[in-house]
């Protein structure tokens, strides 16, 4: 498992390389633009250039880039779609200027509309999207099971793969704190065996390509999407011992998104995530050999 975190860009792509090379990390994940904002970053060759010559060396072996949350694929409005096909073309382009392995995507919210018709007009923009940029893949993450945002269950997932036409650029992201939030026991190892089957029959983990590793202020099926640190939520150190030493995820980024905004994961969480895989895996090793 690459575990790691997101990390800022301020100052320059390549920055964002230092920031995870100081936090020891495996993996890192960036915007591609500020997340409050429509406004697309001006990267050009030489910043993605910058960015692969840092890399080299680092020790960070996967990029991910997360599209902003303004991004609605779902919505009816023209300007707001065109806005977000404008914005999702550009995190392709840079997630194939850095080489990343995917960008990461909210697909989106039915602002009260039919859910069929959603899913199809968020599948048409996605499509779009990709045939109009070159190799990055596009990862769409599972939400916390709120009403309204699409990617709240794995069959939700698997509905907006196919309207999407089913592309072999098209895979997922599941976070630890999304799946608790929306109902997924994912504390017991028995359990979360249990969950990965139901996205093996409904997705297929093959197209798993990363996880998001958050803790979670609200319970089992609280249905809302608030992060907390590694260890000081619902899922605790024991829920997420399970979850990093899951043989499923071997070999997939792990990214820890919490920090101060903008600022990501310290190092200590990077390192507690770290502690809590090797426990895990010890403990699977002992009941093996009983």
């Amino acid at each position: 498992m690459l575990i790691g975190g997101h990390v800022s860009t301020a100052g320059g792509l390549h920055t964002a390389v230092e920031r995870g090379v100081e936090r020891r990390c495996a993996a890192i994940q960036v915007f591609h633009q500020s997340p409050r904002m429509w406004r697309p970053t001006a990267y050009g060759d030489a910043d993605f250039e910058r960015f692969r010559q840092e890399l080299r060396g680092s020790g960070i072996r996967s990029v991910t880039i997360h599209a902003i949350y303004l991004i609605n694929c779902a919505s009816k409005d023209r300007e707001i779609r065109g806005k977000s096909l404008t914005s999702l073309k550009h995190a392709l382009r840079v997630g194939d200027g850095t080489g990343a392995d995917g960008v990461v995507l909210h697909a989106g919210a039915r602002k009260g509309e039919p859910h069929a018709a959603s899913v199809k007009r968020a599948g048409a923009l996605i499509a779009e999207a990709l045939a109009e940029s070159d190799r990055c893949p596009l990862l769409l993450e599972n939400t916390a099971g709120t009403q309204g945002p699409l990617g709240r269950d794995f069959g939700e997932l698997a509905e907006l793969i196919e309207a999407a036409g089913g592309s072999g650029r098209l895979g997922a992201c599941l976070d630890s704190c999304h799946l608790l939030a929306a109902g997924f026991e994912i504390r017991d190892r028995e359990a979360l065996a249990g969950v990965l089957e139901d996205f093996e029959a409904r997705v297929g983990m093959k197209l798993l390509r990363c996880v998001h590793v958050n803790d979670s202020k609200v319970g089992l099926g609280a249905n809302q999407d608030r992060h907390a640190t590694l260890g000081d939520g619902e899922l605790g150190e024991r829920g997420l011992r399970v979850f990093l030493s899951e043989p499923a995820f071997e070999g997939l980024p792990a990214i820890l998104e919490t920090g101060r905004e903008g600022h990501g994961p310290e190092l200590e969480q990077i390192e507690l995530a770290r502690r809590l895989r090797r426990s895990g895996l010890a403990t699977r090793r002992r009941r093996k050999r009983r």
